[in-house]
C-alpha cells in the first residue's frame, strides 16, 4: 500500500471538491510550490492513486430525466460475460459486480421512463444468462 502524507491528501480532496483546480491555486493553499504540487499529483496517477480526471454531470440538463439503479440476476458461470456486454450499454454511467441481493448493479440513464422500459425489456433481459432485471427509479441525489 502506498504512504501517503498530509499534503498528498489534502491535494487529492482539493481534486474532488474541484478537479479544475489549478496547480497554483492549490500551491498557494498549501503554502508550497507549484512545482511539488505538480511532481505530487505525477507521483499519484503513476502510482494509480489518481485514476484519472472526468466531469460530472447534470443529467437532467441532457434530457436524461430517469436514472435507475437496476439490478440484475444471472447464471453464476455467466457473470463475468454479461457484466462485460452491460459495459457496452451507452446508458449505463456505473456497471459493477456485488453480493447481497443482485449480482450485477447499474446505474442506468435514460430519457424517461419508456426508454428505460424498453432498455430494460429488449436489450438487458436478453442478454444470454440474464435471470432477472430489478430496476428501481433514483428520486433524487443527495450526495454524489
Amino acid at each position: 500500500m502506498l504512504m501517503l502524507d498530509k499534503t498528498d491528501v489534502r491535494i487529492i480532496e482539493m481534486l474532488e471538491e474541484d478537479g479544475r483546480k489549478s496547480y497554483t491555486e492549490m500551491a498557494e493553499e498549501l503554502n508550497i510550490s507549484e512545482s511539488a504540487i505538480r511532481k505530487r499529483v505525477a507521483a499519484l496517477s503513476s502510482n494509480g492513486v489518481i485514476k484519472g480526471f472526468t466531469v460530472k454531470l447534470d443529467h437532467a440538463k441532457l434530457g436524461l430525466n430517469t436514472v435507475a439503479i437496476v439490478g440484475v440476476d444471472v447464471e453464476p458461470d455467466k457473470m463475468l460475460g454479461v457484466a462485460q456486454i452491460l459495459c457496452d450499454l451507452k446508458e449505463a454511467k456505473c456497471v459493477a459486480t456485488s453480493t447481497g441481493d443482485h449480482m450485477i448493479m447499474l446505474e442506468i440513464w435514460a430519457v424517461n421512463g419508456r426508454e428505460l422500459n424498453r432498455l430494460i425489456s429488449e436489450r438487458i433481459s436478453r442478454v444470454e444468462g440474464v435471470k432477472k432485471v430489478c430496476p428501481a427509479l433514483i428520486l433524487e441525489k443527495l450526495k454524489e
